[in-house]
């Protein structure tokens, strides 16, 4: 600037326009208003936003996650240390309780020798047998065929590195070592690829994934297991319905399907919704191609190895109660010695459990039918899910990380997310402990049973904080973002009501009046994006949103 002039230097092209009121980031969240005071305070009206062409939103809420999982890299590092005895005799990992006591514990690492894949065999042939004498067990690998595939094929690149090690040409740590290293690398990529799906399925509030990306969570489950694989489906499969690709939407699903069972539980969610919409054909369709992606992956190894395909079904049937299931502490806690004998097939167990989860099913399409406005997707999915973890007989720790996803979608609020995904994280320790045993100074089950109830009442506390927003629409931040679309729902997709749809489904989809006429709801009216610098004595359209003390309140409640 020079002579005092005040003007930009040149005109705006149009893809650095400033981002109109309405569209600029804002704290989401009145928790962190303290914290935005550090660096200046919420954005005002005049602030020039939007026209930095390299770091954008994702690349930040990305960089987030590629540190949490690189602090999840290092919580399991020190159970890749690794022993050189003096007798000559084949280095190995110094598992002597470390794997406790340092909260190091993943699945991976005793896996690769105990499935076969330190000697290259293929999963669902291979075979080992586990018990004592005159009570074997015939065992086979335990995962859902595209999750046990990954893991062999990832064996396989351990297993080349390791040949390439012995010739000299690229030296590594040992085998096992190496097969983490490359489960690592990949589980990253799948956990960024479930970040960048919810980040485009959370509409015009993408700030909200950072609540995923930077999720403690992320720090002690993204490498204990594989599930980040199901959550990268899941996520993507969300985004898809929201893009209006209900095939394609299924394509993932039944990928998903194929590594965990919990991306089936979407459809509950969709169907949920059809039935408000009257819309059928979408989810059908999404379905038939779940089912058949679903088969083509698991009909061949089901017909070339039976028993091992089967594996995965008869474990989840035979296995008795996790210690982290409400009906193990209710053992621990109580005289009640459970449904079954010990040493049984937990039959009554599982009939119970299937049962309680039906019910939480029905509950969720009760709530979904008599609410005032159509629930939204990821909230009913959110509780479907929550509603299987709570019933069954089995919460591994890892199964926490299916709900993150579908809670920063649900329900986007630090002051209810925070301390689950915080307590929930920490619990890890408290598992560690547990296994550890007592005689290792472990914790002691009455006192890991009654961390792991604080943990499931604040699981059940954030449901009943959704059912709250889906009963009074108007507390629901993510609809007044999305007020101006069909049933103010960012995933609705294809669900989404037609103008000459019947007067009940418009009105069940509306909420755009239920918005306005709320006191301090804090809508934000979007308007185009400015192309050109506006005159400076053009005055602010009578719709802006502007930042009063109402609109910033009534954002934090």
């Amino acid at each position: 600037m020079t002579n005092g002039d005040s003007s930009s230097p040149r005109p705006l092209a149009g893809e650095l326009a400033e981002l109109g009121p309405g569209e600029r980031a804002r704290p989401g969240d009145g928790a962190f208003l303290p914290a935005a005071q550090a660096w200046g305070g919420p954005l005002g009206r005049h602030a020039v936003v939007g026209r930095q062409r390299r770091i954008t939103p994702l690349r930040v809420i990305l960089l987030f996650a590629v540190i949490l999982c690189a602090f999840g890299f290092f919580s399991k590092a020190p159970c890749l240390e690794t022993s050189h005895p003096t007798d000559g005799s084949s280095p190995g990992l110094m598992w002597d309780g470390r794997q406790y006591y340092k909260a190091c514990y993943a699945d991976p690492i005793p896996l690769w020798g105990i499935e076969g894949l330190s000697q290259g065999a293929f999963p669902y042939k291979f075979s080992w047998t586990e018990g004592d004498p005159g009570s074997e067990q015939v065992r086979y690998m335990e995962y859902p065929v595209l999750a046990g595939l990954w893991q062999y094929g990832s064996a396989q690149v351990a297993l080349a590195w390791d040949h390439l090690d012995r010739s000299g040409i690229l030296p590594g740590p040992i085998d096992v070592i190496k097969y983490f290293l490359i489960l690592v690398v990949t589980m990253t990529i799948f956990w960024l690829v479930a970040v960048w799906a919810t980040y485009y399925s959370a509409g015009r509030r993408p700030w909200d994934t950072l609540f995923m990306a930077a999720s403690p969570l992320v720090i002690f489950q993204v490498f204990t297991n594989f599930d980040a694989m199901a959550v990268a489906a899941a996520s993507v499969a969300l985004l898809l319905w929201a893009k209006k690709m209900p095939r394609w939407a299924g394509f993932a699903i039944g990928i998903g399907v194929a590594m965990k069972l919990y991306p089936l539980f979407l459809f509950g969610a969709l169907l949920v919704v059809a039935i408000r919409a009257r819309k059928f054909i979408d989810i059908a369709w999404a379905a038939c191609v779940a089912v058949i992606t679903w088969s083509a992956i698991n009909l061949p190894i089901a017909l070339l190895f039976p028993a091992g395909w089967r594996e995965f079904f008869r474990l989840n049937s035979d296995r008795p109660a996790n210690p982290e299931s409400m009906y193990a502490i209710a053992e621990s806690l109580t005289s009640w010695s459970g449904f079954d004998p010990a040493g049984a097939v937990p039959e009554t167990l599982n009939t119970v459990s299937l049962v309680l989860f039906a019910l939480g099913c029905v509950a969720v399409l009760a709530i979904g039918l008599t609410a005032p406005k159509s629930p939204r997707i990821a909230q009913l999915a959110f509780l479907i899910v929550a509603f299987f973890l709570l019933t069954n007989k089995v919460w591994s720790p890892q199964y926490s990380l299916w709900l993150v996803p579908l809670a920063v979608l649900a329900i986007p609020r630090a002051r209810v997310l925070l301390p689950w995904m915080i307590f929930d994280a920490l619990l890890w320790i408290a598992h560690m402990s547990y296994f550890a045993g007592t005689d290792a100074k472990g914790l002691n089950p009455e006192w890991f049973g009654m961390l792991v109830i604080i943990r499931n009442l604040l699981v059940v506390a954030v449901c009943a904080a959704i059912i709250v927003e889906i009963y009074r629409p108007v507390r629901d931040r993510v609809r007044r973002w999305h007020a101006d679309l069909p049933g103010a729902d960012p995933l609705l997709g294809t669900l989404a009501p037609e103008p000459d749809a019947p007067a009940s489904v418009r009105a069940s989809f509306d909420l755009a009046s239920d918005v306005g006429d709320a006191p301090r709801a804090g809508r934000p009216r979007l308007r185009p994006r400015v192309q050109a610098a506006a005159p400076a004595s053009a005055s602010a359209a009578p719709n802006e949103y502007t930042d009063t003390p109402d609109n910033k309140e009534s954002d934090s409640r």
